[in-house]
């Protein structure tokens, strides 16, 4: 039990190592005394999941462990995006949602996302909450008798989330264009949903990997640029305009242009910044994470607008979003929610907007990009992901935080942030977040510079500080 653990986005495991029905009837039993506690549950607990090997039955588990606590529960009919399942607990009135997704983990992996009221991610004093009562909750799915069958609602919320994206999506614009797109769901939940909605406006649509695979075809259902090769391949050979993809549960996306580019999670968010500040007259922040690239900064301080950093993961974006009027929320991982929309990452709803974006530009996006850097300047982004143990990290992040160096790569260190991890803003527009892996031996490192050169010195003087940081602790072991 002490290896369940909430982290940025859920509980996450290998399935029938600590992923096991016991497991999970202990995590909802977790939830559903959380949900008491708070006077909660009558309104009844969204239930969903995706396509990954034995969803279906983690979710059948999960709906008779909350009618036998009581708690009234609404069953998605098939496989459902995570942003669904989110938009479906704000439209019935719920309580909150258990959805059983891994998101783009590898397949055999499962887990449980417990999402709110609200309609977005857990904040972490809600999951320190549920895991508060997992020892009791341990003890009590042992001995809870369970239903054979559960009592529960049949929901399907898809025509009511495509009624929804009526008021966010310019639907004449894209229907005007009538152009053609490749979509690849990845064998995920969101199979054929993109594909329906740019098809009812004219949109020529082919679809990949439509079907559900629990292997995932053998690839990560993550939708970046080395998982995305069939997909430019496929768009190229097409002559298509456009390429979109989504994760295993669609609440991330991807993009590729007509020429097989592949339009990276930042230039989509600053295209889509740009797009809804200058085109549609939209008021609000913009939220990104530390992470994120700062052309959104300048955007936002083109058009007057606040922009607003939080920590790394899209429950403190969402946060904000609940906060006040935010145009855009996002992050470099390919997660965004817009202003109107629940605050949880959407990938059908990124995919859409993105679709409206070239439609309205009337051209490649590489052809919109390409103006807005001249108006916003230009930056490259790159993570590493460096393997070190755990003293390293510990003698890094320290070291960044009680000495941070006064120059890096040749240039000014000009300020120091500690929002998440040590982030160091240097002279120009340069900057480097370093944060350690709370799961794993790694330290995640984010770079952004004005061009390729400035990001390989940068990259080098990283490098070499973690190399010696790896030096000094183990110099502290012997």
């Amino acid at each position: 039990m002490t290896s369940i653990r909430f982290g940025t986005d859920g509980w996450r495991a290998i399935i029938a190592e600590d992923f096991t029905f016991a497991n999970v009837r202990a995590v909802v039993c977790a939830i559903a005394r959380y949900l008491k506690k708070q006077g909660k549950g009558q309104h009844g607990v969204v239930v969903g999941y995706d396509t990954r090997f034995l969803s279906d039955a983690f979710a059948r588990e999960a709906a008779c462990v909350l009618d036998a606590h009581g708690i009234p529960v609404l069953m998605v009919k098939r496989p459902t995006p995570t942003p669904l399942v989110a938009f479906a607990v704000v439209y019935y009135g719920a309580d909150g949602a258990i959805m059983f997704t891994a998101s783009h983990n590898p397949p055999q992996y499962n887990g449980i996302k417990f999402i709110p009221d609200y309609g977005g991610p857990a904040t972490p004093d809600i999951t320190r909450g549920i895991e508060a009562e997992l020892p009791d909750a341990l003890r009590e799915a042992k001995t809870l008798r369970l239903p054979e069958a559960p009592r529960a609602e049949a929901i399907d919320v898809w025509p009511a989330y495509v009624r929804h994206l009526d008021g966010l999506v310019d639907w004449e614009t894209v229907e005007r264009a009538a152009l053609s797109a490749v979509v690849d769901p990845m064998y995920g939940a969101g199979q054929g949903l993109v594909r329906e909605l740019l098809a009812a406006r004219g949109w020529t649509v082919n679809e990949l990997h439509g079907k559900c695979d629990p292997l995932f075809g053998g690839h990560l259902p993550e939708p970046t640029e080395a998982h995305l090769t069939a997909l430019r391949d496929a768009v190229v050979a097409g002559g298509a305009h456009l390429g979109l993809a989504n994760d295993g549960d669609a609440d991330r996306f991807g993009v590729v242009d007509g020429d097989g580019t592949y339009v990276t999670p930042n230039q989509v968010l600053v295209l889509l910044a740009h797009h809804l500040l200058a085109r549609r007259g939209w008021k609000g922040a913009l939220v990104r994470t530390v992470a994120t690239t700062h052309l959104l900064d300048r955007v936002a301080e083109r058009f007057g607008v606040p922009l607003v950093e939080t920590p790394v993961g899209f429950k403190y974006v969402g946060d904000a979003m609940r906060r006040g009027p935010v145009v855009v929320g996002g992050e470099e991982s390919g997660g965004l929610s817009v202003l109107g929309h629940i605050p949880e990452k959407d990938g059908i709803l990124a995919n859409c907007l993105i679709a409206e974006v070239r439609a309205a530009e009337g051209r490649p996006l590489r052809a919109a990009l390409a103006d807005l850097e001249r108006e916003y300047g230009r930056a490259v982004h790159k993570r590493l992901d460096l393997h070190l143990p755990d003293d390293a990290k510990r003698t890094v992040v320290e070291g960044l935080c009680q000495a941070p160096p006064s120059a890096l790569a040749g240039r000014r260190v000009r300020e120091v942030r500690t929002v998440d991890g040590v982030k160091l803003l240097l002279e120009g527009d340069a900057w480097v977040l370093v944060r350690p892996s709370g799961t794993e031996p790694l330290l995640r490192v984010y770079l952004e510079a004005e061009a390729e050169a400035q990001l390989v010195a940068l990259e080098e003087a990283v490098r070499a500080l973690t190399a010696r940081a790896e030096t000094v602790a183990q110099g502290r072991k012997g």
